[in-house]
């Protein structure tokens, strides 16, 4: 039997696709993902906080649902302050550098006729995030996503680093977020 025995049962199946010790590269790549749901419960440890997320392969990036976004400086550094925009419990400021600004393209209702501005700039941060037992750290662009269901969109950037391979017809396959931080370890 195969070491992968995800490729074994395919070898069943679908025997053409196998030469005696040869087997395809992205079928043994994707034995070695890790399985994720359409939606995930993602867990932003830097702002200690869980959150339902989309995991979305037709988007690029990662963003997270945030109001009264400003960038200012910090001993020199851009810097970006914001508040969550999820519910009314979230009501103090959160800072963090930011990494860089990304051009993100506009929808087709989302463009102003008086405006031809075929990109909006959203500010980067990098954050800490937990789905299941891995825990990666992303880049995720700011914007309110409060008219969304899910207050974080994780997109095909941020999935790479997960290994995910991403099963449209699951939802919170991953459970809750289990990830062990350095923090915890030290108790």
């Amino acid at each position: 039997m195969s070491r992968h025995p995800l490729l074994f049962l395919l070898s069943l199946y679908l025997p053409g696709l196998f030469l005696p010790g040869f087997f395809l590269p992205s079928l043994a790549s994707a034995a070695e993902k890790t399985v994720y749901g359409l939606n995930e419960y993602a867990e932003l440890a830097d702002i200690d906080l869980q959150v339902a997320a989309k995991l979305d392969t037709g988007a690029k990036t990662a963003s997270l649902s945030a109001r009264d976004i400003k960038r200012f400086k910090r001993n020199g550094e851009s810097w970006v302050r914001f508040y969550l925009a999820i519910d009314d419990a979230h009501e103090h400021p959160i800072e963090r550098p930011l990494a860089r600004v990304s051009k993100i393209k506009r929808r087709a209702g989302d463009i102003d006729a008086d405006d031809d501005k075929k990109y909006t700039a959203r500010p980067v941060i990098s954050l800490d995030v937990c789905m299941g037992g891995a825990l990666r750290t992303i880049e995720v662009n700011l914007t309110d996503r409060s008219a969304f269901q899910y207050p974080l969109l994780i997109g095909s950037e941020a999935l790479k680093h997960f290994d995910a391979l991403v099963d449209p017809s699951l939802k919170y396959a991953a459970g809750k977020p289990a990830c062990v931080t350095d923090a915890q370890t030290a108790e």
